[in-house]
């Protein structure tokens, strides 16, 4: 099993950038986005279940980000509107089957992507 992420990158405030994300070897039924800055621990962005493509966000990217899902060819997309200093980070992919109320948590996903630097500047 391998997650493939690719797209961030350097952006001014305000700016939207892409991430995607393609699973190989098997679906899952969450697959999302989580990301880690400097000196900080591995946090939840938001995450979309395989059934009913139900979305969860963290409240800090609510409003901003957008998660999709696309089943038929096992990807996981992130767009990113309206973005924030504070939004940089190093972005991971992540997929796994943990229960609903288990989702926001990394100990729930057993796989990940490489991670994909975003640098917003003020």
């Amino acid at each position: 099993v391998q997650l493939q992420a690719s797209g961030g990158g350097f952006v001014q405030a305000g700016g939207s950038l892409r991430l995607a994300c393609v699973a190989s070897g098997r679906t899952f039924i969450n697959m999302g986005w989580f990301r880690q800055a400097p000196g900080k621990e591995r946090e939840f962005v938001a995450i979309v279940r395989r059934s009913g493509s139900r979305e969860y966000y963290a409240e800090s990217v609510k409003g901003r980000f957008t998660i999709s899902r696309d089943n038929a060819k096992n990807t996981v997309n992130l767009r990113m509107d309206s973005l924030k200093p504070e939004d940089t980070a190093v972005y991971y992919c992540a997929a796994g089957d943990g229960i609903l109320s288990a989702i926001r948590s990394t100990s729930t996903y057993h796989y990940w992507g490489q991670g994909t630097l975003v640098t917003v500047s003020s």
